[in-house]
């Protein structure tokens, strides 16, 4: 479902140099695995989710997703492969301000298929504990709260991977939990393959598989 192939990715520092960022040799999640992803501060967790979402394209190697090589795709095609087949739960939200929670939702769904359902988003948001503030805008939403509709927006279109970058670190300790089970509960549901970053232990030891990326991106020992 998830493969990543010979995977290399630098940036262009101001001095002119190149630091690379990933270099993975091999990588791989099967349809409905669910991994989670550990590792220290900087070490490119986040650069890996961006290529793996096709938000940013590798410099080489072979990124595939549902079969679709989309590091052959253009950035157009890429942000429409992963409209309708990847959800993302990002880190800072990406929530747009002028819109309710309903309505991030909803428009998640157009933007894919053109097709809304209404009652997936609603039962989703009910799901996170957001049903009596769908019609709230996220300047209006703790910090929380916002996170738990950017959860639901990205289970929206039933992806067939969902990538969530520390998707638990903004929600208060009471919800934790609860948002954590949504996502693997939704994911097992709809066999969807879950990549999930973390840096709580109390989050990555529920998970069976738990992947260190500092043991297989080579690139680690060079930043």
């Amino acid at each position: 479902m998830l493969e990543l192939i010979d995977v290399r990715k630098s940036f262009l520092l101001p001095n002119g140099e190149q630091l690379s960022v990933l270099d993975i040799p091999e990588f791989r999640a099967a349809a409905g695995e669910q991994v989670v992803l550990v590792g220290r501060s900087g070490c490119g967790k986040t650069t890996l989710l961006h290529v793996i979402a096709g938000i940013s394209r590798a410099d080489s190697g072979r990124v595939k997703v549902n079969g679709w090589d989309i590091s052959l795709l253009s950035e157009a095609e890429r942000d429409r492969f992963r409209a309708e087949h990847i959800g993302y739960v990002f880190q800072t939200f990406n929530l747009l301000p002028g819109f309710t929670a309903l309505e991030n939702v909803l428009v998640a769904m157009r933007f894919a298929r053109g097709h809304v359902d209404k009652a997936r988003a609603k039962q989703l948001l009910n799901r996170v504990g957001l049903g009596n503030r769908m019609s709230h805008r996220p300047p209006m939403l703790s910090v929380g709260e916002q996170q738990r509709v950017a959860v639901a927006r990205a289970l929206a279109n039933k992806p067939k991977l969902l990538l969530a970058d520390e998707p638990t670190a903004s929600v208060d300790s009471g919800n934790q939990q609860a948002i954590l089970d949504l996502i693997r509960e939704t994911c097992q549901e709809e066999n969807v393959t879950l990549l999930l970053v973390t840096h709580a232990p109390e989050v990555a030891q529920q998970f069976q598989r738990i992947e260190y990326l500092e043991k297989f991106n080579r690139a680690v020992v060079k930043l």
